[in-house]
């Protein structure tokens, strides 16, 4: 029978009527509902089994994030730091992770210098770099992408040719991009090209620009300046019109020392040389003259348009036919020492650091450029003293005092050699045009180096390999030190201090031995003056990584701690 009843009165249907089934749920109406009038059967619970994924009771669920915009766009409100609770017990709105969660965001300060923060970034995947914080610019609706490009381009050119290394180069240029709001950005850097990749979304095509380096010069004074101006790009916020102002007038400002001041460090340089294997004072006169000839001829073919090679074939040839013609005219002079200083002057030390740094740190190709650079440059000296030497003993075969066992015996005057090596020191601060601020530290570091080698070589009987490389170590260590406490480049204060223990005297018996007809000996000599030569400049890498492995370095202790250089792990 069915129930006639009012709605609600002794009604036998656990539904109820239409309209309040209706209203209890609109979920889907299957075509198996049963008729009206027919009641729902019992619901098993076995059938609404809890779901893994539900929070159990008395969870609170978690807050509904906003609109998922860009993984490399932090959240709003979001300042690097994780939220703190608040008095209701949930956290704020600003999250400290990136979708999806777990990724913290780093803490990019401006405490340390900036090759620090870029180097950190560098170094991250690109999923997880964090936009760094900068100042917002109020006057600018967006970034002016060519103009950014091309400032950053230029600026990475400048310090690509002045020798600083491609890591660097790379941090400077990843650095000015991303103080000018282009977030996603990709710098590349081989030995003379420059390119850098920019995308504003993953939907929109990539905009790419690239910079030939096509004149590299030695002037220290204008990489300082580039390095301030970084400095105050990523870390003061100047527009990009002021940018580009003092871009312009690094580009115009002059050397420090002119060019006759260049010629008198190189024979400075050279009789500091000579002095620090024994030479006396005319031996320091007949260095310095040679050197200065040599200089005068380089300028000469530098000016005709002569290529790097040919300038230093002529350049090392005057230091040679001084030493020789001291050797036929069998005056009492150490002619070999004449020699000697010569080749510190030539040896190419600041493309050979920086060639081993960029292997060190992953740029295979920059570093295969810069050693196959350096071997051209030595290849060019051994024919210009080779050719000298060749003629020399033709015309007297029984040379005595170019003999290296007669030359250069055991020679261990510290007070001599200390001031020699400072004088070499300062003069190469000279020729590689440095501020003169920081003349005086690279002087003073050049002097630790050679006491330190002094010491391990002399008085504790170590291996002259492993000496060089605890001296150049601690040299880029006090530069890398000196350099953050000024931010400044590391170059200024390593370069010049490594030149007392440049490789000239094992050079020099090797190219003696080839003329002479030694092959063997010969070899013997120039694998010891490569020894020593990667010694000074896998010792000045160390001593650089070394201060950069136990100073603070930003976002250590949110992102888990600090990261190596590239690494392939042999596949």
């Amino acid at each position: 029978m069915s129930n006639t009843g009012k709605p609600g009165e002794g009604s036998s249907d656990p539904a109820g009527t239409p309209e309040e089934r209706k209203s209890q749920s609109d979920e889907a109406h299957s075509a198996f509902t049963p008729p009206l009038g027919v009641p729902y059967p019992p619901v098993p619970e076995e059938e609404h089994p809890t779901s893994e994924f539900a929070l159990p009771e008395g969870l609170r669920p978690e807050t509904s994030t906003e609109q998922e915009g860009s993984a490399f766009t932090a959240p709003a409100g979001t300042t690097g730091q994780t939220p703190q609770p608040s008095q209701t017990g949930s956290t704020t709105a600003g999250f400290a992770f990136t979708p999806p969660h777990g990724i913290p965001i780093v803490s990019l300060t401006k405490e340390v210098p900036w090759q620090d923060r870029m180097r950190t970034m560098l170094r991250m995947p690109i999923g997880e770099r964090p936009v760094p914080e900068r100042v917002e610019r109020t006057d600018e609706s967006g970034p002016a992408v060519p103009r950014v490009l091309d400032l950053t381009l230029r600026i990475g050119e400048i310090l690509l040719a002045g020798g600083e290394g491609a890591e660097d180069v790379e941090a400077a240029m990843f650095g000015v991009a991303h103080a000018y709001a282009l977030e996603r950005v990709e710098p590349t850097v081989t030995f003379t090209l420059l390119s850098i990749s920019y995308q504003p979304s993953l939907v929109d095509d990539p905009v790419t620009a690239s910079r030939t380096v096509r004149r590299r010069g030695v002037d220290y004074n204008r990489l300082s300046a580039v390095f301030r101006l970084v400095d105050e790009i990523t870390s003061e916020g100047i527009t990009l019109e002021e940018a580009y102002r003092g871009l312009a007038e690094i580009r115009r400002n002059r050397h420090p020392y002119p060019s006759w001041g260049l010629t008198l460090a190189s024979g400075l340089l050279s009789g500091g040389a000579s002095m620090l294997v024994g030479g006396g004072l005319l031996v320091f006169i007949a260095a310095a003259v040679g050197s200065m000839l040599g200089d005068r001829l380089a300028w000469l073919a530098s000016g005709r348009g002569l290529p790097e090679f040919y300038q230093f074939v002529v350049a090392a040839m005057p230091p040679a036919a001084m030493g020789v013609a001291f050797g036929l005219l069998h005056a009492n002079v150490q002619a070999s020492a004449v020699i000697t200083g010569g080749l510190f002057a030539l040896i190419p030390g600041r493309a050979l650091v920086a060639g081993v740094q960029d292997g060190l740190t992953g740029y295979y190709i920059t570093a295969a450029a810069r050693l196959l650079e350096v071997g051209y440059l030595i290849v060019g000296i051994v024919v210009g003293v080779l050719s000298v030497l060749y003629i020399g003993l033709q015309l007297n075969p029984g040379l005595q005092r170019l003999n290296p066992e007669q030359a250069l015996a055991a020679y261990n005057e510290p007070l001599v050699q200390i001031g020699a090596s400072m004088l070499l020191a300062l003069a190469f601060c000279v020729l590689l045009q440095q501020e003169r601020h920081t003349v005086a530290f690279a002087t003073l570091n050049g002097g630790v180096a050679w006491v330190v080698y002094g010491a391990l070589d002399n008085v504790a009987g170590l291996n002259a390999v492993p000496a060089t490389a605890i001296a150049a170590g601690l040299v880029g260590l006090f530069g890398q030190l000196l350099s953050r406490y000024r931010y400044a480049s590391a170059l200024p204060y390593v370069t010049a201090a490594i030149g007392p223990l440049l490789p000239g005297s094992a050079t020099y018996f090797g190219l003696l031995n080839f003329a002479q007809g030694n092959l063997l000996d010969g070899i013997s000599s120039l694998i010891k003056a490569v020894s020593l030569a990667l010694a000074i400049a896998v010792g000045v890498n160390l001593g650089s990584e070394v201060a950069r492995l136990f100073l603070r370095a930003p976002g250590v202790e949110l992102a888990g701690g600090r990261r190596a250089a590239k690494r392939t792990r042999g596949f």
